[in-house]
């Protein structure tokens, strides 16, 4: 009786040769496949996957790339060979990883290793697109954004946090990564989802400059070129916009958000931010290499006069001086250049103003950040299209007056206004401030009077002097030194006429001595030990004493 038929004794000895010859060899492992890992759960990824997995991969026999032998494999054939090794050294440790994990840690990994065999690798034939490091996010970008677009319910993403769309925005992108067969590794994942956010939700690449506590000033020349002032010096950052057209739909949605507009028809506009930074903005044909933004920036923390003296833009003195000044209701006029910090100083000296004061604001856009309960703040218009409904500076000021205001503060006097100012000021508004352009406290009367000319009021110069004499009481010059600081440079208290002239005396100066071998200037704050002229009024609110202790 034949167990296995015909033939069988040879067939069964072939099958036990073999049998011996499978025991002679050490049992290999079978290697894990990707497919064969279910994925983890929504956010069961281990926070530090990465990192671990990447530092397995480094010390990993196996992982090597060979540069010789990777000159001859294509870049996709790689990839997959690290990604296996990849699963199975996740699976070993038990790391739990997603897929899309997976592939940046391998992308990563081979980018890194097969770098010494990219000259002697011949043209890859895949169809994946292997972008340069510095290049991938910006040539992603252009590439995706309208893809995302299309995919996205806008009127849902508008009720969603940050970090809700975030989330939601993650996964529409790798789809479409996927589609496109574009490959970024984690990090670039984040910093597109971050690039898509910003253009979506905020002001794009200037998004981070906005951040930055450091940065004071930021300035858009055309697409290619963003200039930021940090400590009073420009620097030239590395953000770019894509084109002039997305630099013009960032304009659009800054202007947009408080009811104005820009065109070709009207070019330039100021303007402000949701958090109170001072923007203007001009375009094409008048800004010859594309649009320019100019935003000015105002520290998040609130910054007095005590805060000044201790970042040595006054002395100690000088701020015990002023803040008498504020409290004995002088009016006060601050004079300074462009970036001088006329505005920072016009928000420190407010904060001595009394809580039950009713304060009322006139700029052309609202900047001025008073901390005071009762605050009305009132913004100038631009013409429409038809060239009416035009609000100036000038009517706003005939409309406070009837308004019941304690203080009347203006951003800025650049025109007509200065008569209703004066006018103001010498009729029971006392305590009113507001800014000048000038080089010195003599030149801000100079063109004080000029404005007050340009009112169309034809009034005698020395009546005009007359009035400005008994309306403004004290001139704080401020100024931007070439080391960056800002420092005010002379108190210039007003005594009244003198023979057809205002008279001045100067109550503190910075005297300058010279510089550091760190290029900071060197100098002093000084009294110039005269006896103020508002002194019955400081004795009035019962602060004579005080203001002689700081005068010396």
């Amino acid at each position: 009786m034949r167990m296995f038929g015909r033939g069988g004794g040879s067939r069964l000895q072939e099958r036990i040769n073999s049998v011996a010859a499978r025991q002679s060899v050490p049992p290999q492992p079978q290697p894990v496949r990707a497919e064969d890992i279910p994925p983890p759960p929504p956010g069961a990824e281990d926070d530090d996957a990465y990192d671990r997995v990447m530092a397995l991969l480094q010390l990993s026999e196996e992982a090597r790339i060979d540069p010789i032998t990777a000159a001859h494999r294509p870049r996709d054939e790689l990839i997959l060979a690290t990604e296996q090794i990849v699963t199975q050294l996740a699976a070993q440790h038990a790391i739990r990883l997603g897929g899309s994990l997976r592939r940046a840690l391998a992308t990563a990994f081979v980018d890194e290793h097969a770098a010494p065999a990219k000259a002697l690798r011949p043209p890859a034939r895949s169809n994946v697109v292997a972008l340069s490091p510095r290049a991938n996010i910006e040539e992603a970008v252009p590439r995706i954004y309208p893809l995302v677009m299309e995919r996205i319910d806008s009127e849902v993403a508008t009720q969603l946090t940050r970090q809700e769309f975030s989330q939601q925005l993650s996964g529409v992108v790798a789809e479409v990564l996927a589609e496109l067969k574009i490959q970024l590794n984690r990090r670039e994942q984040r910093e597109l989802i971050d690039v898509l956010l910003n253009d979506m939700l905020g002001l794009g690449p200037l998004e981070p400059l906005l951040a930055d506590e450091s940065v004071n000033d930021i300035m858009v020349n055309g697409a290619k070129q963003i200039y930021v002032e940090r400590r009073g010096k420009l620097e030239l950052t590395d953000a770019t916009f894509r084109d002039n057209g997305h630099v013009m739909s960032v304009v659009t949605r800054i202007v947009s958000g408080i009811g104005r507009r820009i065109d070709e028809s009207t070019p330039l506009v100021d303007a402000r931010l949701a958090d109170g930074s001072r923007v203007n903005i001009i375009i094409p044909p008048l800004a010859i290499d594309g649009p320019s933004i100019s935003i000015r920036k105002f520290a998040k923390k609130t910054i007095d006069l005590d805060v000044m003296a201790r970042q040595r833009n006054i002395s100690p003195a000088m701020a015990t001086a002023l803040k008498i000044a504020s409290r004995c209701q002088l009016n006060i006029l601050i004079s300074g250049g462009t970036g001088s910090g006329k505005t920072t100083l016009l928000n420190a000296m407010s904060q001595m103003i009394d809580t039950d004061e009713r304060i009322v604001t006139i700029e052309d856009a609202a900047e001025l950040q008073l901390q005071q309960p009762h605050v009305v703040r009132l913004e100038t218009r631009p013409p429409n299209l038809e060239g009416r409904g035009e609000i100036t500076m000038r009517d706003l000021v005939k409309n406070a007056l009837r308004m019941r205001p304690d203080r009347i503060i203006l951003g800025e006097i650049r025109g007509a206004e200065a008569i209703d100012m004066l006018q103001a000021m010498n009729t029971g508004h006392d305590g009113s401030l507001g800014t000048i352009h000038a080089n010195r406290p003599r030149e801000a009367l100079t063109r004080l009077e000029n404005m007050v000319g340009m009112s169309g009021i034809n009034l005698p110069s020395h009546a005009v002097r007359t009035q400005i004499a008994g309306a403004v009481h004290m001139i704080l010059q401020v100024s931007r030194m070439r080391d960056g600081i800002r420092r005010v440079v002379s108190i210039t208290e007003i005594m009244g006429m003198d023979g057809g002239e205002i008279a001045t005396q100067e109550l503190f100066r910075y005297r300058f001595e010279g510089e550091d071998a760190d290029g900071m200037l060197v100098g002093h704050f000084e009294s110039a030990g005269l006896r103020p002229h508002f002194a019955p009024r400081a004795e009035y609110y019962g602060l004579s004493e005080l203001l002689l202790q700081a005068i010396g």
